[in-house]
């Protein structure tokens, strides 16, 4: 039975649902490497375990029917909500002890599924509680707000952080204990205030069958050419995958190591706050560059936008800059060429999901790009280690080769995501 309560309006819960489901993600998968370099965690072990906690993003597709069968979207999302809160608080609590490094994985473990399955909740509630003109409007919100998470997250919780340390209000230990402390209060205070605020719009939908499920994968593994499209997303970012595994421990790493010894604090600022909105500018832009010429026509240059920029690594690895302003601005450069670059690929699966089940399609697109960057991450601890940071950004670059010659095999029709095409549901 359906209750409508479509009358709530979407401005008191889509900016706290996207909010919610973007900080345990930047927590899980950013934040948490910022955190294990400044506790002395090797740059090897960092890129190895944090690059398993992808892991749930990846099989995402697997779960997903699970959350359309039993119970309802809502219950999912709160749920999930506070579970997040559970792990973040497991994490806070053993920080400060022996094996903190094993329990905090565990603790981001935790955190990781619930994120990928509050994804799924909340992408289909999103639909469903709302008509499709209030989906329209409220897609550019929600993308902000999920920003705005990042921002929080990657940049104001590590600044906070580095602030405690630098005023001599905490050890390294403490201080990021804090910090999960307050992360935990905020996402347990949005599960509640979520308990009372969403609408409950939900119906009986209809369930997914066995022999559905098995048909929406293999309607998409029989697609046309899906062999070259599912190789191309796992090679699209794979210089990048190993870059942002070790951008943030360069950056904290000493001089004498081949870092820039730059403070917690600074490093928050840069890719959280800086970084940040550098990248949604070039996503900004890259969504107006392919609506305006079409993917076909943008894919390689975007390729060129996104990975050019990782030059700036080897420069800065080469001269180690004593200016943090220059670091600012070449970490500004890099990360609006990631931002510009990437639409390409978010706009290349939409590609690839084109016609019927559409979505789920999607969806298994996104855990092949979840794998392509977690494959990769897991070994770039080990090969900077080996190699030192100039010759492991070198290395980077030389990876990010391979895309350029699949995507020579890519066939596009030359006017899809054009504004004014027609394309295919």
């Amino acid at each position: 039975m359906q209750t409508n309560q479509r009358n709530i309006s979407s401005w008191t819960w889509v900016p706290s649902l996207y909010f919610a489901e973007g900080l345990p993600y930047v927590i899980v998968m950013t934040l948490s490497v910022i955190m294990y370099k400044d506790l002395g965690i090797s740059n090897g072990d960092i890129a190895f375990y944090t690059s398993w906690l992808y892991l749930p993003w990846v099989i995402k597709p697997l779960w997903s029917p699970i959350v359309e069968l039993f119970k309802t979207k809502r219950w999912w999302i709160v749920t999930m909500q506070f579970l997040m809160g559970v792990g973040m608080a497991g994490v806070a609590f053993t920080l400060d002890t022996s094996f903190f490094f094993q329990s905090s994985i565990a603790f981001l473990w935790l955190m990781a599924f619930a994120s990928a399955t509050h994804d799924i909740s909340a992408d289909g509630f999103y639909m469903i509680a709302q008509s499709e003109k209030n989906q329209s409007a409220f897609i550019g919100i929600r993308n902000v707000f999920y920003r705005v998470a990042m921002v929080t997250g990657q940049g104001f919780l590590a600044m906070i952080a580095g602030r405690l340390m630098e005023k001599g209000y905490a050890d390294s230990y403490t201080a990021w204990s804090i910090v999960f402390w307050c992360s935990c209060g905020l996402i347990v205070l949005l599960s509640v205030y979520h308990a009372f605020i969403l609408p409950k719009t939900e119906n009986k939908e209809k369930s997914f069958s066995s022999s559905e499920f098995s048909t929406l994968f293999d309607t998409f593994f029989c697609k046309k050419e899906i062999a070259l499209f599912i190789l191309f997303i796992l090679l699209f970012r794979l210089g990048e995958a190993q870059l942002c595994k070790l951008s943030s421990p360069f950056m904290q790493d000493a001089m004498a190591n081949g870092g820039l010894a730059l403070s917690v604090k600074d490093v928050g600022f840069a890719y959280g706050v800086i970084g940040v909105i550098s990248l949604l500018l070039g996503g900004m832009l890259g969504g107006a560059a392919i609506s305006m010429y079409g993917l076909k026509k943008c894919l390689i240059p975007m390729m060129l936008a996104l990975n050019l920029p990782d030059l700036v690594y080897v420069y800065m690895a080469y001269e180690q800059p004593d200016s943090y302003l220059l670091v600012e601005v070449l970490v500004a450069l890099e990360q609006f060429g990631y931002g510009f670059g990437f639409t390409a690929l978010s706009m290349f699966m939409i590609y690839v999901s084109q016609g019927e089940y559409k979505t789920a399609h999607y969806s298994i697109c996104t855990g092949f790009m979840a794998m392509g960057m977690m494959i990769p991450g897991m070994w770039a601890g080990e090969i900077q280690e080996k190699l030192g940071y100039t010759n492991f950004f070198i290395w980077v670059c030389i990876c990010t080769i391979p895309a350029f010659i699949v995507a020579y095999f890519i066939k596009i029709p030359a006017s899809f995501g054009c504004k004014d095409s027609k394309q295919e549901s």
